[in-house]
């Protein structure tokens, strides 16, 4: 009976072993780059370099000082006609106004007694030189009028400069002379209007013409950031009416005084300007880089993650092998970023697409 008991508590032992299905135990599988992905992200390297420090400084375009021609006033008189406008563009010999002058009057005038004096003076040099050789009067007498005749030619040729100085054929009797233009360019300063009065003690130019091929920009620097501006410093200048455009150029001039009111020293840049985009008074920012400074580790910004308070780069090592660094951030500048720690030099990190890799390995 004992037997028995035993030979069917073994039966039920099989039939339930036999009644269980075996599991299959799962595997972790590890993230590996597929060859779609690899054509979506792109791959950069781990560097040593200066670290550079940018200055962002409010900075205004004007026009080239050395390259540009200022008009001014040959006489005292009344605009009476003023043909451009601030801005125009104008040609060489293109009239700019017309000014009316009692100066130019009084030239003309001038020039009619100094011609009746010549004819005068003509006549009785060729009487005395009739006179001398019929022997009526002697050679002193002809020799005095010829004299005469020789210093009235004289002040009409010294009138005739003078007018001609003041405009020569741009001028006419009424009193009237024409400003024109001596180089093809823009009007970038016009101080005159029709009517308006030039006096005699005035110093001031009425035009100022450039032909804005290259520009400078002044920007102004405060006192705590003049240590880190040098001439020959990289710039960047974008201009406020176009924040898509860049233009590189380097510092050039440093103002040796500061502004008596801001307490700001002015530093320059020169840039071509051959698209004619920039023009005078527009405000731009000036971007001033100082590579200089001590070196450290460089990674391009756009490999970082942030992620919870804290950086992060994915590291490529091969497709089946990369990896999650925390980095910790001295500073950014532009493209690149200077780190303390986290990668070293020659290291491969992911720059595009890397949250979708870095989402993957924080799961595995």
């Amino acid at each position: 009976m004992k037997s028995n008991i035993i030979l069917a508590l073994i039966a039920i032992s099989i039939l339930t072993a036999c009644g269980k299905k075996e599991q299959p135990q799962e595997e972790n599988k590890k993230f590996v780059l597929s060859d779609s992905m690899q054509r979506m992200i792109q791959i950069d390297t781990v560097q040593y370099c200066n670290i550079a420090d940018e200055l962002s400084l409010t900075g205004e375009v004007s026009f080239n000082e050395n390259n540009v021609v200022k008009i001014f006033p040959r006489s005292s008189g009344q605009v009476v006609e003023s043909r451009v406008s601030l801005g125009d563009k104008v040609t060489k010999g293109q009239v700019l106004a017309v000014i009316r002058s009692a100066d130019i009057a009084g030239n003309y005038s001038d020039l009619s007694s100094a011609n009746a004096d010549i004819t005068i003076a003509k006549r009785q040099m060729e009487n005395a030189e009739s006179l001398f050789k019929s022997g009526i009067s002697s050679e002193r007498e002809y020799i005095e009028a010829k004299q005469n005749y020789e210093k009235a030619l004289a002040a009409r040729n010294k009138i005739q400069s003078v007018i001609s100085i003041n405009g020569g054929g741009r001028t006419s009797e009424a009193g009237q002379y024409a400003i024109v233009s001596p180089i093809n360019g823009y009007i970038v300063e016009k101080k005159i209007a029709t009517g308006s009065f030039i006096r005699p003690d005035m110093g001031d130019n009425l035009f100022t013409i450039s032909d804005l091929k290259n520009v400078w920009i002044y920007a102004n620097v405060y006192e705590s950031d003049i240590p880190k501006v040098k001439e020959g410093y990289d710039a960047v200048v974008i201009p406020m009416a176009y924040p898509d455009k860049q233009y590189n150029a380097r510092i050039d001039q440093l103002s040796q005084v500061l502004d008596p009111q801001s307490k700001a020293m002015r530093v320059r840049v020169t840039l071509d300007n051959k698209d004619m985009l920039l023009k005078p008074d527009m405000f731009a920012k000036v971007i001033v880089s100082n590579r200089e400074g001590s070196e450290a580790t460089c990674i391009p910004s756009s490999a970082i993650v942030s992620q919870d308070g804290k950086n992060y780069v994915v590291v490529y090592n091969n497709n089946s092998y990369m990896t999650i660094n925390e980095i910790d951030i001295i500073k950014t500048v532009g493209e690149k970023t200077f780190i303390r720690s986290g990668v070293r030099s020659g290291q491969k990190l992911i720059t595009k697409n890397q949250l979708f890799i870095f989402n993957q390995l924080l799961n595995e």
